[in-house]
């Protein structure tokens, strides 16, 4: 009887040791260390950008174009 006690007692010991051994969370108030350099790797963000950049410098002559045309229809209606 003493050894089912004993070997019950270790059985137990051993589960509260495997228990207790949790890996340690990463830490959170440190940011991640960024993986790619803003130098480099350029061709998406310049393919992304390209056509923004000329729909901005085309903006005005469509703006241009849409005042002349709202007032030759203001003409053309009185």
């Amino acid at each position: 009887m003493n050894a089912q006690v004993l070997r019950i007692a270790l059985m137990a010991l051993a589960l509260t040791g495997l228990a207790a051994c949790k890996p340690e969370p990463p830490p959170t108030d440190e940011p991640p260390e960024p993986k790619a350099v803003a130098a480099e790797n350029t061709e998406l963000r310049d393919a992304i950008k390209q056509p923004i950049d000329q729909a901005k410098t085309v903006e005005g002559t469509v703006q241009e174009a849409a005042h002349k045309n709202d007032a030759a229809i203001d003409a053309a209606s009185q």
